[in-house]
């Protein structure tokens, strides 16, 4: 009698387990009321931006700090679900605080960072230093 194996079992079984893992790191973050703004960096000739999208949130909800060239954004969002007129059936918006942290490049003026809040979207601009002339000296060579 000829027994079949199948050579795929061993992976079928380290992909529920990798499943498993997953599953069970981001259970805290299901249960906790935080959540992680998404954000969009880039950058131009003078400045490094940070545009956060806060939907729902206004500019008092918001604070921003720097501590050892790192750019924190912190907040918390809340909604009033206290009406007992309301039967919620589903509730997919997220509430509760939230931090975001950014490690500065060094070639950014921290005393000059100025940050806009227009239509929940958080926009943090960083200027680029100003670089010093270079001086250019010719040598005559002999």
């Amino acid at each position: 009698m000829l027994v079949r194996k199948d050579y795929f079992d061993p992976f079928v079984e380290l992909h529920r387990e990798i499943d498993r893992l997953f599953e069970d790191f981001m259970e805290p973050f299901k249960r906790s009321n935080v959540h992680f703004p998404r954000v969009d960096i880039y950058e131009t000739e003078k400045e490094v931006v940070i545009e956060a999208e806060l939907p729902g949130m206004r500019k008092e909800d918001v604070k921003i700090t720097i501590e050892d060239g790192v750019l924190n954004i912190k907040g918390e969002r809340k909604f009033n679900r206290e009406d007992k007129s309301k039967n919620y059936k589903i509730i997919e918006r997220v509430e509760g605080s939230f931090e975001r942290s950014f490690a500065l490049p060094d070639y950014v003026d921290v005393e000059k960072i100025s940050a806009k809040f227009t239509d929940g979207i958080l926009k943090i601009e960083l200027p680029k230093k100003e670089e010093k002339q270079k001086k250019v000296i010719d040598i005559k060579v002999e």
